[in-house]
């Protein structure tokens, strides 16, 4: 049975569409069969971060309104075999997304893909309502500063009360937390918020902490989501991520200062 994530935040500009495309990608180099959808109608970035902007014919809302086929709007990713992403639009208009519409089209992906993810627009408008409607597990993506730990806060809340689960009475949305730009020097000056004190705020079970890290920005200018960049920090972060969303349970990496050895000290290193 398919299952959908929604990669959700109260604030944006915390690596959201990052998450959605690395969480993707790695889901499909484990061998399932994905798909990810772009829901930030208007704007959309899914697809340059997926380097497939150029391949862009057909989008979302071209397929709610029935003017393509679902087959016709789904581009195979140029990394990964299991892997189609569904670009959203940028000419159309948000409350183009209606729950009859959405819902049809998970539907339809839930036949053929194993999980369906959800890159959420941030906050609460119209766009980010709808993807996390349907949603069955939700990765809530904060970085460990108040502002954005406080407007998590409000997404879990929400998650709590407007989803279809909450409105059925069924299981509630499954929720995770991952924390993106992660810096334990800046921790320790006092300037970050700790692990344990987002932990202790938002009271979520955590997926995955991502280092603060050059290669996550080198990567989405290249096209290539950092969970392909293995010898980073970063990549290599997400894909103890997806391992535990698939159910291992694994150490948290990263969350002290690493110490250099002599060469590194003298020659330097990548993070």
């Amino acid at each position: 049975m398919s299952k959908i994530i929604v990669i959700t935040s109260g604030k944006g500009g915390v690596g959201k569409t990052t998450t959605s495309a690395s969480i993707a990608s790695g889901l499909a180099k484990r061998g399932y069969k994905t798909a990810v959808i772009d829901f930030d109608v208007g704007l959309r970035n899914l697809d340059l971060i997926m380097n497939c902007e150029r391949r862009v014919v057909y989008d979302f809302v071209n397929v709610i309104n029935g003017e393509a086929t679902l087959n016709q709007a789904l581009i195979k990713d140029k990394y990964t075999d299991c892997l189609h992403i569904l670009p959203a639009s940028q000419t159309r208009d948000k409350d183009a997304l209606t729950k009859e519409g959405v819902g049809k089209v998970l539907d339809e992906l839930s036949e053929t893909f194993d999980f369906i993810v959800c890159d959420s627009p941030a906050g609460i408008e119209h766009g980010a309502l709808m993807s996390l409607y349907f949603a069955d597990e939700a990765i809530v993506v904060t970085n460990p500063e108040v502002s954005s730990v406080r407007d998590s806060d409000r997404i879990l809340g929400i998650l709590q009360s407007k989803s279809k689960r909450a409105e059925t009475g069924d299981e509630p949305v499954k929720e995770h937390l991952l924390l993106s730009r992660y810096n334990p020097i800046r921790v320790q000056n006092g300037e970050m918020l700790s692990v344990e004190d987002v932990k202790d705020i938002l009271a979520v079970p955590l997926l995955g902490v991502i280092p603060e890290s050059q290669s996550v920005l080198t990567a989405s200018n290249q096209g290539v989501p950092v969970i392909h960049q293995e010898e980073s920090d970063a990549g290599q972060a997400y894909s103890d991520a997806v391992a535990r969303l698939l159910g291992e349970d694994l150490e948290h990496r990263f969350l002290e200062i690493q110490k250099k050895g002599f060469f590194h000290r003298m020659f330097g290193g990548k993070a």
